[in-house]
């Protein structure tokens, strides 16, 4: 309405306002009534007759007020609703209901789900059915639900961190329609093409034909993307997206390590009409070498994050050449090509000057994790020890033959080599130039593309043994190997049978060789055969012997949040370069030390604002907020109107001037009046107004402080609020009675509002109807927990949840991981067996409440080591800042003044109760004192206390 998003639940009752006009003529004819007055003389006045009689006009301002009152009145009366539900189209029949649910839809997932629900509420209204399509997990048949199942079903979803599949949804939408000829069809889009729906407009348009269709999107802020990093020589960049162009926009990247750790932010600006801007990284490159994760702040979406693995380090190599030529002929050098083909992904210290060992031992010392050695021939032995420690320690040497390489020989080679060299023209020469023949499929070029008009003139020669064919990476077209290598300890051997430049082939002039460098000096990060075997297992299973299956370790869901695998993610190809899908999910897949990145967006994608202009005039914006019925505020104004005249009234006809009896005088009289209105204005200003602030914040930062306490988040429901209050004193006073703390009584806060740094534990109880707070209010929460704070959650609803970890979510369970998607928690596990937990003050086994079946969630600790497998403890980082639990920890501690348990147990075994006290003080234990217990130096403690 007049381009507000306001509109009317009863239109027609607006044609009232056309009453006004009559309204002021009849409030301007109809007198005050008169103010009586005792006048003696009047008795000689009443037998004259009146010349003319004139009725008395009400005052201006009394009409106007009047006139407001009606206004308000049929104002309220037509039902105003603010940013009103997009109305499906007008059919009897069933409503289905398409909602893209991909990661575009994220950032906005509220507003959309916000609009659903207000599109079921109709169809609930109309008695229509409902048949719920999301774009994300597209079912096999779409079955009509009643509104109620529907919003079950769509409290349920939650964004998929990969593209919508709107074909399969639209043609499941297509055999819906076709059984239901009164059907109507609506699309809550998010308006974003990634490049799969080309036609999709026209599809809809032709589905829905005749006022069947409505399509709603746009309307809020277009969703940002993250695409294309490269760490490049300079700088660390990635490419942030918008859809379309548009009006200047600004915001930050963040770049964190493999621990969640900030490692700095840069902003970006998108100046007007660009699609595409640039985020840079000027950071030193040990530093950009730890970045694993690139995300938008404040942009909550799998497409707002940029995962990096080992393939994005920039590895520092260092040259060293055996030749003579570099000084007098540089770019002839082996040197000249190795920089030019190394330079885009690598760090390169070339040696200028000294000889081949001074630079070799100089790069040793500074740790270099690559050694390319090009025609170095004799190496003395106290340098051959220092190369092989480094190659058994980690370290790749890559060697290039040349003259000086062809007539030496030692331990730092592959292969065995021939004296001499197979040269064109000579006593082992061939007729023509050798071609590049083939690659083996376990060597790391594999999948590399081999180039027609690449040519060799010269080698060296390996002698044929045993291991030669299993050593060889590539080979000529007669067979001989062109580059072979070796895994010997943690690191890697390599040998070029060709010079690194043009005097023996033509090979440093292609793009074959850059590549195949950049597959070889990946290997510095590569795991030892012996950790690849489960991974070769897998492969071999899956009938691919040449390809390494890698398991998923962690992915992220819609919203850009780690969380631990499902069992229908599939592992993937080691080789794997697609885009994330709904088999292989964006994140982390592999073992530790040689994890593999997947991500949302390709480098080359780039997402559009899709097309719907074939849809006409069938698109409505989405709202970013949920609707408001403004009834009952108008309404309320309407009534502070109304006493305001009955007052005004009442002061024109002189009846406050009775009020202050006979004697009082008129001065008196009217400022008595005056002070009435003036009262009631300021009484209903306050009560139309905002809440005041608390006035007593320094006296609760003063309670809060001068003892430690614990804290409950006060639900606003009496008997929740009680027992965790009665929980966390009950905690208390077992903690005064077994240790040397001595807290007070817990405080209920509320999180919006109150300072929660004072608190080194809040109590959450989880409610299945528990509101979703604002994001402001999450912040706070995060601020909470990254400060050092710890939060339990506790749905309380072990019985109803059974308690497996892979059983269904109950609604509080549901509501739970609502909350959780919005913060940015780490990885969670449940509590191993040796986490500081379980012996931060007694030795538990787990953690039982009021219930014992559920399950207790803590930060995941950092994978262990195969040597640490027999140890009784391991270190974690830090303190959990979250715990979860359904067991209802404050319905077992809660105990009345007394000392007298105010709920019963479940079981209720004996000593259940004194656990669920043994495991609440492990836990403020381990807030209070961090992860110490963890320490070595406690173990030979807990092994004579556990009779080992």
């Amino acid at each position: 309405m007049f381009g507000l998003p306001l509109a009317f639940s009863a239109p027609l009752l607006l044609t009232a306002f056309l009453a006004l006009p009559l309204l002021w003529f009849l409030l301007r004819v109809v007198p005050p009534k008169p103010r009586e007055m005792a006048f003696p003389p009047m008795r000689l006045l009443l037998g004259i007759a009146p010349k003319e009689e004139s009725a008395a006009r009400t005052p201006w301002w009394l009409t106007a007020l009047r006139l407001l009152l009606a206004a308000l009145i049929i104002l309220a009366a037509a039902g105003p609703i603010w940013n009103p539900p997009a109305a499906a189209p007008a059919r009897g029949g069933p409503l289905v209901l398409i909602i893209d649910q991909g990661w575009p839809a994220a950032a906005s997932w509220d507003a959309r789900r916000n609009a659903a629900g207000a599109l079921i509420d109709e169809a609930e209204t109309n008695g229509r059915g409902v048949a719920l399509i999301p774009t994300g997990d597209v079912p096999r048949d779409a079955t009509l639900l009643t509104p109620a199942a529907a919003r079950d079903r769509l409290r349920s979803l939650e964004p998929v961190p990969y593209g919508p599949a709107r074909r399969e949804a639209l043609a499941l939408a297509q055999r819906v329609l076709g059984g239901e000829p009164e059907a109507g069809i609506v699309f809550i889009c998010d308006g974003v093409d990634l490049g799969a729906d080309p036609d999709l407009a026209q599809g809809f348009a032709a589905l829905g034909g005749a006022g069947r269709l409505l399509v709603v999107g746009g309307g809020v802020a277009a969703p940002l993307a993250l695409a294309g990093a490269d760490n490049g020589a300079e700088a660390l960049t990635v490419k942030v997206l918008r859809p379309d162009g548009g009006a200047p926009r600004a915001g930050q990247v963040a770049a964190r390590d493999m621990r969640g750790l900030s490692l700095g932010e840069v902003p970006f600006t998108f100046p007007e009409g660009s699609s595409e801007t640039e985020a840079r990284f000027d950071m030193p490159v040990e530093i950009r070498n730890e970045v694993a994760r690139l995300e938008i702040s404040g942009e909550h979406s799998a497409g707002a994050v940029q995962l990096l693995d080992k393939r994005w380090r920039r590895r520092t190599v260092g040259i060293v050449s055996g030749t003579s030529t570099d000084t007098g002929q540089p770019l002839l050098a082996p040197t000249y090509y190795l920089s030019r083909a190394l330079g885009p992904f690598a760090d390169l210290r070339v040696a200028e000057s000294g000889s081949a060992t001074e630079n070799i031992n100089r790069f040793l010392e500074q740790r270099l994790p690559v050694l390319v050695l090009t025609d170095v021939g004799t190496i003395p032995p106290a340098t051959r020890t220092r190369l092989a420690r480094f190659v058994e320690e980690g370290g790749v040497l890559i060697r290039f033959a040349g003259p000086r390489l062809a007539n030496a020989q030692d331990d730092l080679l592959p292969v065995k080599l021939r004296r001499g060299g197979r040269v064109l023209g000579g006593s082992l020469s061939w007729e023509t130039p050798q071609k590049l023949g083939a690659l083996t499929p376990e060597g790391p070029f594999r999948d590399v593309r081999l180039p027609d008009d690449v040519t060799v003139n010269r080698q060296v020669l390996a002698e044929p043994d045993g291991t030669l064919g299993e050593r060889t990476w590539a080979t000529l077209a007669d067979g001989t190997p062109l580059v072979t290598g070796v895994r010997r300890g943690k690191g890697a051997l390599v040998l070029f049978h060709v010079t690194g430049d043009t005097s023996w082939s033509n090979l440093p002039l292609s793009g074959t060789f850059v590549e195949m460098l950049r597959r070889v000096i990946a290997l510095s990060d590569a795991p030892p055969p012996a950790e690849a075997a489960p991974a070769d297992a897998a492969a071999r299973a899956a009938n691919r012997p040449d390809v390494a299956a890698l398991p998923p370790a962690r992915v992220l869901d819609g919203f850009g949040t780690f969380r631990p695998a499902d069992p229908t993610v599939h592992a993937l190809p080691s080789n794997y370069a697609g885009r994330a899908g709904a088999d292989h999910p964006p994140g982390f897949y592999g073992p530790p030390d040689g994890l593999l990145a997947v991500n949302a967006l390709l480098p080359d994608d780039r997402p559009k604002r899709l097309d719907l202009s074939a849809l006409g005039g069938r698109v409505e914006p989405l709202q970013d907020s949920a609707p408001r019925d403004l009834r009952g505020s108008i309404l309320v104004g309407a009534m502070g109107l109304l006493l305001l005249d009955a007052l005004a009234v009442l002061f024109l006809a002189g009846g406050l001037s009775r009020m202050g009896g006979p004697g009082a005088g008129s001065g008196v009289k009217r400022g008595a009046a005056a002070a009435v209105l003036v009262a009631f204005v300021l009484g209903a200003g306050l009560a139309a107004g905002p809440a005041p602030a608390r006035a007593d914040d320094a006296d609760f930062a003063l309670k809060a402080t001068v003892q430690t306490r614990f804290a409950y988040v006060a639900t606003g429901i009496g008997e929740v609020d009680d027992i965790s209050r009665a929980g966390l004193d009950g905690l208390a006073t077992f903690l005064g009675q077994r240790t040397a703390l001595q807290a007070g009584e817990a405080m209920g806060v509320d999180i919006a509002k109150d300072e929660l740094a004072f608190f080194p534990l809040l109590y959450w109880p989880i409610l299945p109807d528990t509101q979703v707070p604002p994001p402001a209010v999450l912040a706070r929460i995060d601020a909470y927990m990254k400060q050092g704070g710890t939060v339990i959650f506790d749905t309380r609803d072990a019985i109803e949840s059974g308690g497996a970890p892979g059983a269904p979510l109950t609604a509080a369970g549901a509501r739970l991981k609502e909350i959780l998607s919005r913060l940015d928690i780490p990885e969670l596990e449940p509590v191993p067996r040796d986490h500081v937990l379980t012996k931060a003050f007694y030795l538990l086994k787990d953690f039982p409440g009021r219930f014992t079946g559920g399950t207790t969630w803590v930060e995941a600790l950092p994978t262990a080591r195969d040597d640490d497998a027999d140890r009784p403890a391991r270190a974690g980082d830090g303190v959990s800042p979250v715990i979860i639990t359904s067991n209802d920890l404050a319905g077992a501690w809660a105990v009345s003044r007394n000392g007298d348990p105010l709920l019963p147990l479940t079981p209720g075994e004996p000593r259940q109760r004194e656990i669920a006290f043994r495991a609440g003080a492990n836990m403020v234990m381990y807030v209070l004192t961090g992860n110490y217990k963890a320490d070595q130096v406690h173990v030979p403690a807990l092994l004579e206390r556990l009779g080992q």
